[in-house]
């Protein structure tokens, strides 16, 4: 923590020296959940952040748990007594509290669960049964509901009592008396509304739901595309079984874009975060793709190899090989970035491969006539004529080749059923490195033999 963070919680350190919960909870309200979840983040094996969650409310203590990263809480998980834990748990909400469930060990899981209250526990085995990375994993249970027939009267009354349990009040789902999604009514339109109105009346139709197998990406995609608080989530019968809020569809959204970034990186799913993950965790999510791109580097050495001929003839070939090969794999990931993300977004989908294909080859056209205009200045300083129309005519092809791999790759990935995200940076370059080898000494053999 440093000496501004310290400073900063500087009261709460101050009520915790005095051992008093009284003081300690003052000081706590002045914070926010997420802050106090940073302080104990902080302190996870000091006896300083269980003393904190420990005097807190409740309700508090379990909104900040929520907060806390997965690997602090584990660790107090392992420290807090089976009560104690259990009060915490208790008040956390639904889907926050599968999330934690899913961390403990064996053992851990069985204690929380016999001491959680028959309400809970059921809740929890419904919501921990779910896949993860999909809606049911996502939702939570604390929706508001309003039974058909009831008048706006009735409903604020009952939006009233169950308030403080729920995720949001600002939407109200109304169901039949078979749990069926009929539509929502809005807070707005309840309070507007004659008491005497029926929510019949009120109830917008036709909403946007999804099921509980939904990817969470596409769940994410959703509630930014309709701008939506949260998401019903119904089951094949159409009954509602939770919601999605608009916080966790983000923070789910940011867990997605962040493990694409590490497959761009050919880095392996992280357990935790960065700033927790041990040195072999770390080892272990990026060695093996290095393993198999240094043996498909080999590729590279056996293409010079087999033109060692006609490099030892022009000498000169060696220069321009690293800005080559270099090209081709830039050209590569700049294609397959473009579309990767396009296809996360929806934007792009398999079918449009074709289009796409017509649309990057006169792109990677272009890009090749201007890089190699440029390279060919090089070429005539440094070599003379020969070797720069070798090195013009190879940068064209090159960067048409990358780009173009760099384009199809993703598409072959999703068509094999894996993650186009593993299309890579360092993918591509390999791939590259290779085709661009092989290529610009393939020309230089025959433009150079004509000569």
């Amino acid at each position: 923590m440093s000496v501004q963070d310290t400073e900063f919680f500087r009261p709460l350190f101050t009520a915790l020296a005095a051992n008093d919960d009284s003081q300690i909870q003052i000081a706590a309200s002045t914070f926010n959940a997420a802050d106090l979840a940073d302080f104990i983040e902080a302190h996870p094996e000091a006896d300083t952040g269980i003393r904190l969650l420990n005097a807190l409310p409740k309700e508090q203590g379990g909104k900040v748990l929520g907060y806390i990263g997965p690997t602090p809480q584990t660790l107090i998980a392992q420290q807090l007594p089976t009560r104690s834990l259990t009060e915490l748990v208790t008040a956390m909400p639904s889907d926050e509290r599968a999330d934690f469930f899913q961390l403990l060990d064996e053992q851990r899981q069985h204690s929380l669960f016999q001491s959680l209250a028959s309400k809970e526990r059921e809740d929890l085995r419904r919501l921990a049964s779910f896949e993860e990375g999909t809606a049911g994993a996502l939702m939570s249970s604390d929706y508001a509901m309003i039974n058909t027939g009831v008048t706006a009267s009735a409903a604020i009354d009952l939006l009233r009592k169950t308030a403080p349990d729920k995720e949001t009040i600002y939407h109200a789902y109304v169901v039949d008396e078979d749990h069926t999604l009929l539509g929502a009514v809005s807070l707005r339109n309840l309070i507007t509304a004659t008491p005497s109105a029926s929510v019949n009346d009120l109830i917008a139709t036709g909403l946007v739901t999804a099921n509980t197998h939904t990817p969470q990406e596409e769940v994410a995609r959703l509630i930014s595309r309709y701008d939506l608080l949260a998401l019903p989530i119904v089951d094949h019968d159409n009954r509602l079984v939770g919601i999605v809020t608009y916080d966790d569809a983000m923070d789910a959204a940011e867990a997605e874009a962040t493990e694409d970034m590490h497959k761009g990186a050919t880095v392996g799913k992280l357990t935790g975060t960065l700033r927790d993950a041990s040195p072999f965790s770390l080892y272990r999510s990026r060695v093996q793709w290095l393993v198999i791109l240094v043996f498909a580097n080999i590729f590279t050495g056996a293409g010079i190899a087999y033109f060692e001929g006609i490099i030892s003839e022009h000498i000169a070939l060696l220069f321009f090989m690293p800005l080559l090969v270099a090209s081709a794999g830039n050209a590569g990931a700049q294609s397959a970035t473009l579309m990767v993300r396009g296809m996360a977004t929806g934007d792009v989908t398999v079918t449009d491969w074709g289009r796409l294909l017509g649309k990057e080859t006169l792109v990677a056209t272009g890009l090749g006539l201007t890089m190699a205009a440029a390279v060919m200045v090089v070429g005539l300083l440094r070599a003379g004529p020969e070797i720069a129309t070798v090195v013009a005519v190879t940068m064209i092809v090159v960067v048409m080749v990358g780009s173009l791999i760099g384009m199809l790759l993703p598409f072959l990935l999703d068509k094999l059923k894996f993650d186009p995200a593993t299309a890579s940076t360092p993918l591509i370059t390999t791939i590259a490195d290779v085709s661009g080898v092989l290529i610009y000494f393939s020309i230089a053999t025959a433009l150079l033999d004509i000569s």
